[in-house]
């Protein structure tokens, strides 16, 4: 597994840092002179250089201009904006609730062909009952100290999630059998989430796997991650969403999903766990 899932972001705020240190050295200046041309401190340019303190638009805009450097800034910005996107705070993502991120990431949903989605703590969205979804994004709001839009925004889950049923689009999901038996709302909220992963796994373009607990594990539990195609993977942390797209941490996520899926399983013992964990509700 890669050291950080948080690489990807760090390495793309060097590669900036890098180009804006290259303009510096075209202009022949100094990291003092171009501290005085931007009304600085010597630190902040060091800094920035450095990749110890991200730059701003303002900053990018302040350090082309000292540099003659007029026409790289909206490249470098651009850059930059997508190297803020990949690693982004739970709590600035969801300021003004969570339904707008909801609907943010359906146009990404949409291109997609082959979803991989890997699970060790709840269901995945895709696969989330609206009441489900309801009771788990109102306790992330709370826990958060985010606006509480919960109602709305699993109903928009709900919506985006259509794409199950829209296209030749394939699904893969993995389950830890203990997402089974975490209790997510109250009885009947999770009784009805557990009955629709059993009509799901009917669908022929879907794939729902449950890794049983007794399994003899070669790969450890990992937190949880969404594969879109082979260009992206979406990494849920606690306090951030990590937009992995550097091909080598890619095809790692992809190398867990496979070696994950080996000791699986699917169709009636899958049916089997997961109806045991419905008998269990009280």
């Amino acid at each position: 597994m890669s050291a950080s899932p948080s690489s990807s972001a760090q390495a793309a705020r060097e590669a900036i840092a890098s180009r804006l240190g290259d303009l510096r050295k075209d202009a022949e200046l100094t990291g003092h002179e171009l501290a005085l041309r931007c009304g600085w401190s010597p630190a902040k340019s060091s800094r920035i250089e450095r990749a110890r303190t991200p730059a701003s638009a303002a900053d990018i805009r302040a350090w082309c201009k000292a540099c003659g450097a007029e026409d790289q800034t909206d490249d470098l910005i651009a850059a930059n904006r997508q190297a803020d996107q990949m690693y982004v705070h739970w709590q600035k993502l969801h300021r003004h609730g969570m339904r707008r991120a909801q609907e943010e990431v359906v146009p990404l949903y949409e291109r997609t062909h082959h979803f991989r989605v890997y699970c060790s703590n709840v269901v995945p969205g895709m696969l989330q009952t609206e009441a489900y979804a309801a009771s788990l994004l109102s306790t992330i709001a709370a826990f958060q100290g985010t606006p509480d839009d919960s109602p709305t925004a699993a109903a928009s889950r709900v919506e985006r999630s259509r794409v199950l049923h829209h296209g030749s689009r394939r699904f893969a999901f993995l389950l830890e059998e203990a997402v089974l038996r975490y209790r997510i709302g109250d009885a009947p909220a999770m009784a009805g989430q557990l009955g629709y992963l059993l009509a799901v796994m009917a669908l022929p373009n879907v794939s729902l796997g449950i890794i049983p607990a007794t399994a003899q594990r070669r790969v450890w539990p990992l937190e949880a991650f969404y594969l879109f195609d082979d260009r992206q993977a979406s990494v849920e942390l606690l306090t951030a969403a990590v937009n992995v797209t550097a091909p080598s941490e890619v095809a790692t996520y992809a190398k867990a999903f496979r070696e994950l899926s080996k000791f699986a399983v699917h169709g009636a013992p899958a049916r089997t766990l997961i109806s045991d964990a419905i008998t269990s509700i009280e």
